[in-house]
C-alpha cells in the first residue's frame, strides 16, 4: 500500500468488550469474512502470546485497507486482545464442547488515507485552497461520503463479531438477532439507514447522522 500525505481519523478508539466462553478461530473467522464482504484486503501487523498464571495473553493487529479511488484509502486498525484465558467444557444440548473462557477486547480505529495532491496535482492552487475550506470552514460532499462509508464498514465489522459473541451467552436462552444488533451499533456509530431494506442491505446507504 502507497504512502499517504494525508489522514483523517474517523472512528477513534471504538471497543468492544466481553467476558466469558468463546472460540478464538470464530472470531477471526467472522472479521475476516466480514472484511472480505466489504471489499477489504487483510494486512496483519502484530501477533504476541504471553502465559501467565492467570492465564494466557493473545495480542493481534491487523490492518485492513480498501483502495476506494487512486487518492483514497480506507484503512480500519482493529486490536483484538484475549486475556486471562483459560480452557474449559460446556454441555451444550446434552454435549460436552471445548472452549476458552477469559477477556474479549476489540478496539477499532478507521482512517482516512489520502493523497489529494495526486488528484489535484495538475492544479496545486485548488489543492492548497480546498484543504483551507475543508479544515476551516466546509467539508466537501465527497469527503463526507467517504466519511460516512468507512463509518459504516467499521460499524458492520464491530456488529459482526459482537452477534458472535453474544450468541455464545447460551444461559440466557436468547437467540441473539442480526437486525436488533445492527440498528444498536448504528446509534453508537452515529449513522442511519436512509431506506428500508432487507437484512442483508440495511448496510448500503448508509450516511452519518446530522
Amino acid at each position: 500500500m502507497q504512502l499517504h500525505n494525508e489522514k483523517d481519523l474517523v472512528v477513534n478508539n471504538k471497543e468492544l468488550l466481553y467476558k466469558g466462553i468463546f472460540r478464538s478461530d470464530d472470531v477471526f473467522h467472522v472479521i475476516n469474512q466480514a472484511l472480505k464482504e466489504r471489499d477489504y484486503q487483510k494486512r496483519e501487523k502484530r501477533s504476541e502470546e504471553l502465559v501467565a498464571e492467570a492465564g494466557k495473553q493473545s495480542y493481534v493487529e491487523l490492518r485492513p485497507f480498501k483502495e476506494v479511488t487512486h487518492y483514497m484509502t480506507f484503512m480500519i486498525k482493529i486490536k483484538i486482545i484475549f486475556d486471562k484465558v483459560t480452557e474449559t467444557t460446556e454441555v451444550i444440548d446434552g454435549m460436552k464442547r471445548k472452549f476458552l473462557n477469559g477477556d474479549v477486547k476489540i478496539v477499532f480505529d478507521s482512517w482516512l488515507l489520502g493523497d489529494y495532491k495526486e488528484r489535484w496535482i495538475t492544479q496545486p492552487w485548488l489543492y492548497f485552497v480546498k484543504g483551507l475550506i475543508n479544515k476551516y470552514l466546509y467539508t466537501f460532499s465527497i469527503d463526507a461520503g467517504f466519511k460516512g462509508n468507512l463509518s459504516g464498514d467499521t460499524a458492520y465489522i464491530y456488529a459482526k463479531v459482537k452477534k458472535l459473541l453474544d450468541s455464545y451467552k447460551f444461559e440466557s436462552g436468547k437467540v441473539v438477532k442480526e437486525k436488533d444488533v445492527i440498528e444498536q451499533i448504528a446509534e453508537e456509530f452515529g449513522v442511519r439507514d436512509e431506506k428500508e431494506s432487507p437484512d442483508e442491505n440495511l448496510w448500503k446507504g448508509w450516511q452519518p447522522k446530522d
